[in-house]
Protein backbone atom coordinates (compact mmCIF):
# COMPACT_ATOMS: atom_id res chain seq x y z
CA UNK A 1 0.00 0.00 0.00
CA UNK A 2 1.18 3.65 -0.82
CA UNK A 3 1.82 6.40 2.24
CA UNK A 4 -1.10 7.67 2.99
CA UNK A 5 -3.44 5.42 1.19
CA UNK A 6 -6.49 4.32 2.60
CA UNK A 7 -9.23 2.09 1.42
CA UNK A 8 -12.59 3.55 -0.15
CA UNK A 9 -14.48 5.14 2.13
CA UNK A 10 -12.15 5.04 5.37
CA UNK A 11 -10.57 7.98 7.44
CA UNK A 12 -7.65 8.29 9.38
CA UNK A 13 -7.73 7.88 13.11
CA UNK A 14 -5.68 9.26 16.02
CA UNK A 15 -3.86 6.88 18.18
CA UNK A 16 -5.10 3.67 18.08
CA UNK A 17 -8.52 3.70 19.62
CA UNK A 18 -10.05 0.90 21.86
CA UNK A 19 -12.93 -1.08 20.31
CA UNK A 20 -14.99 -4.45 21.20
CA UNK A 21 -17.39 -6.06 22.04
CA UNK A 22 -18.44 -6.96 25.61
CA UNK A 23 -16.31 -6.66 28.86
CA UNK A 24 -12.47 -6.80 28.99
CA UNK A 25 -12.04 -10.63 30.44
CA UNK A 26 -9.35 -11.33 33.42
CA UNK A 27 -6.11 -13.29 32.06
CA UNK A 28 -5.81 -16.55 34.30
CA UNK A 29 -2.53 -18.26 33.09
CA UNK A 30 -3.11 -21.21 35.07
CA UNK A 31 -6.85 -21.90 33.13
CA UNK A 32 -5.17 -20.31 30.17
CA UNK A 33 -4.92 -22.38 26.84
CA UNK A 34 -5.19 -22.45 22.84
CA UNK A 35 -6.79 -25.03 21.39
CA UNK A 36 -6.89 -26.01 17.87
CA UNK A 37 -10.03 -28.57 17.05
CA UNK A 38 -12.32 -29.31 14.36
CA UNK A 39 -11.14 -30.98 10.74
CA UNK A 40 -7.95 -31.79 12.13
CA UNK A 41 -5.81 -34.14 10.20
CA UNK A 42 -5.99 -36.72 13.10
CA UNK A 43 -9.44 -36.09 14.50
CA UNK A 44 -7.70 -34.63 17.98
CA UNK A 45 -7.34 -31.48 19.64
CA UNK A 46 -4.50 -29.82 20.25
CA UNK A 47 -3.63 -27.35 23.23
CA UNK A 48 -0.94 -25.53 24.40
CA UNK A 49 -0.62 -23.08 27.55
CA UNK A 50 0.50 -19.58 27.31
CA UNK A 51 4.04 -20.38 28.08
CA UNK A 52 4.40 -22.74 25.20
CA UNK A 53 2.50 -20.68 22.82
CA UNK A 54 5.19 -17.88 24.02
CA UNK A 55 7.94 -20.23 22.94
CA UNK A 56 6.87 -20.51 19.06
CA UNK A 57 9.00 -19.10 16.67
CA UNK A 58 7.58 -15.39 16.33
CA UNK A 59 7.97 -12.41 13.59
CA UNK A 60 7.59 -8.92 12.92
CA UNK A 61 4.42 -6.97 10.96
CA UNK A 62 4.25 -3.86 10.15
CA UNK A 63 0.60 -2.92 9.21
CA UNK A 64 -2.32 -0.71 9.00
CA UNK A 65 -6.01 -1.62 10.41
CA UNK A 66 -9.11 -1.07 9.17
CA UNK A 67 -12.49 -0.87 10.73
CA UNK A 68 -15.75 -1.39 9.77
CA UNK A 69 -16.79 1.60 11.22
CA UNK A 70 -14.90 3.65 8.74
CA UNK A 71 -11.66 4.75 10.68
CA UNK A 72 -8.21 3.37 9.99
CA UNK A 73 -4.98 3.34 11.96
CA UNK A 74 -1.74 2.81 10.01
CA UNK A 75 1.87 2.25 11.01
CA UNK A 76 1.76 -0.67 13.72
CA UNK A 77 4.16 -2.94 14.65
CA UNK A 78 3.09 -6.64 15.66
CA UNK A 79 4.57 -8.98 17.34
CA UNK A 80 3.89 -12.89 17.34
CA UNK A 81 3.29 -15.93 16.19
CA UNK A 82 2.30 -16.21 12.59
CA UNK A 83 -0.95 -17.37 12.39
CA UNK A 84 0.62 -20.37 9.81
CA UNK A 85 2.75 -21.95 12.63
CA UNK A 86 -0.47 -23.47 13.69
CA UNK A 87 -0.89 -26.09 10.58
CA UNK A 88 2.10 -27.54 10.84
CA UNK A 89 1.50 -27.80 14.78
CA UNK A 90 -1.55 -29.45 14.16
CA UNK A 91 -1.91 -30.65 10.65
CA UNK A 92 -5.56 -29.71 9.29
CA UNK A 93 -7.67 -32.34 7.53
CA UNK A 94 -7.96 -32.24 3.09
CA UNK A 95 -10.84 -30.30 2.34
CA UNK A 96 -10.37 -27.74 5.34
CA UNK A 97 -11.51 -24.49 3.72
CA UNK A 98 -11.91 -22.16 6.61
CA UNK A 99 -11.28 -21.70 10.29
CA UNK A 100 -13.16 -20.33 12.80
CA UNK A 101 -11.63 -17.80 15.17
CA UNK A 102 -12.68 -18.25 18.64
CA UNK A 103 -12.10 -15.77 21.67
CA UNK A 104 -13.05 -15.15 25.33
CA UNK A 105 -16.68 -14.99 25.76
CA UNK A 106 -17.47 -17.02 22.82
CA UNK A 107 -16.88 -14.51 20.46
CA UNK A 108 -16.16 -15.96 16.48
CA UNK A 109 -14.92 -14.54 13.43
CA UNK A 110 -15.12 -17.00 10.07
CA UNK A 111 -11.80 -16.59 7.65
CA UNK A 112 -10.95 -18.36 4.46
CA UNK A 113 -8.02 -20.39 5.10
CA UNK A 114 -5.89 -18.09 2.71
CA UNK A 115 -6.39 -15.29 4.45
CA UNK A 116 -5.62 -16.81 7.87
CA UNK A 117 -2.20 -18.53 6.79
CA UNK A 118 -1.28 -15.03 4.62
CA UNK A 119 2.31 -13.43 5.49
CA UNK A 120 0.94 -10.57 7.65
CA UNK A 121 -1.59 -12.61 10.00
CA UNK A 122 -0.26 -13.00 13.10
CA UNK A 123 -1.56 -14.11 16.64
CA UNK A 124 0.15 -10.84 18.43
CA UNK A 125 1.77 -10.73 22.18
CA UNK A 126 3.37 -7.21 21.46
CA UNK A 127 2.31 -3.81 20.02
CA UNK A 128 5.20 -1.36 19.43
CA UNK A 129 7.32 -2.91 21.50
CA UNK A 130 5.34 -3.69 24.48
CA UNK A 131 2.90 -6.53 25.81
CA UNK A 132 -0.10 -6.07 24.65
CA UNK A 133 -2.64 -4.20 27.06
CA UNK A 134 -5.65 -5.97 28.16
CA UNK A 135 -7.92 -3.85 25.98
CA UNK A 136 -5.89 -4.42 23.32
CA UNK A 137 -5.89 -8.65 23.11
CA UNK A 138 -3.35 -9.28 26.12
CA UNK A 139 -2.60 -12.23 26.02
CA UNK A 140 -3.53 -13.08 22.44
CA UNK A 141 -4.47 -10.89 19.95
CA UNK A 142 -5.74 -12.06 15.81
CA UNK A 143 -4.18 -9.62 13.43
CA UNK A 144 -5.51 -9.84 9.81
CA UNK A 145 -4.78 -6.89 8.51
CA UNK A 146 -5.60 -6.95 5.03
CA UNK A 147 -9.31 -7.52 6.52
CA UNK A 148 -11.46 -5.44 8.22
CA UNK A 149 -10.82 -5.18 12.25
CA UNK A 150 -13.82 -7.57 13.26
CA UNK A 151 -11.85 -10.49 11.27
CA UNK A 152 -9.20 -10.45 13.96
CA UNK A 153 -10.17 -11.18 17.43
CA UNK A 154 -8.57 -10.09 21.12
CA UNK A 155 -8.43 -12.78 23.47
CA UNK A 156 -7.61 -15.47 20.69
CA UNK A 157 -8.35 -18.87 22.85
CA UNK A 158 -9.07 -21.26 19.74
CA UNK A 159 -8.81 -22.13 16.06
CA UNK A 160 -11.15 -24.50 14.63
CA UNK A 161 -10.35 -26.18 10.90
CA UNK A 162 -13.49 -26.39 8.87
CA UNK A 163 -14.24 -28.08 5.57
CA UNK A 164 -17.36 -25.36 4.65
CA UNK A 165 -17.66 -21.79 5.84
CA UNK A 166 -20.12 -20.94 8.89
CA UNK A 167 -20.90 -17.16 9.95
CA UNK A 168 -18.77 -15.48 13.23
CA UNK A 169 -20.11 -13.14 15.37
CA UNK A 170 -20.74 -10.10 13.72
CA UNK A 171 -21.42 -11.79 10.19
CA UNK A 172 -24.34 -13.64 11.59
CA UNK A 173 -25.38 -10.24 12.76
CA UNK A 174 -25.07 -8.46 9.37
CA UNK A 175 -21.44 -7.31 8.75
CA UNK A 176 -19.59 -8.52 5.29
CA UNK A 177 -18.67 -12.44 4.94
CA UNK A 178 -15.35 -11.47 3.52
CA UNK A 179 -14.70 -8.32 5.39
CA UNK A 180 -11.86 -6.86 2.53
CA UNK A 181 -11.76 -3.21 3.08
CA UNK A 182 -10.26 -2.06 -0.47
CA UNK A 183 -13.63 -3.47 -1.87
CA UNK A 184 -15.65 -1.08 0.74
CA UNK A 185 -18.10 -3.55 1.09
CA UNK A 186 -19.18 -3.85 4.85
CA UNK A 187 -21.93 -5.51 5.04
CA UNK A 188 -23.65 -8.97 4.07
CA UNK A 189 -26.33 -7.26 1.57
CA UNK A 190 -23.14 -6.48 -0.62
CA UNK A 191 -22.12 -10.02 -0.73
CA UNK A 192 -24.15 -10.64 -4.10
CA UNK A 193 -21.94 -7.61 -5.93
CA UNK A 194 -19.62 -9.52 -7.12
CA UNK A 195 -15.48 -10.35 -6.47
Amino acid sequence: MEKGMLPPGQRLAKGWPVSHYGPVPRFRPERWTLQVFGATANKTTYSWTFEEVTALPKVTVVADLHCASGTSTTGHTFFGIPARVLLDLAPPAEGVSHVMAWAEYGYSANLRLEDFIADSTVMATHHDDEVLTAEHGFPLRLVVPHLYGYKGPKWLRGIEYMTQDRRGFWEERGFHNIADPWTGRRHSYQEDEGP
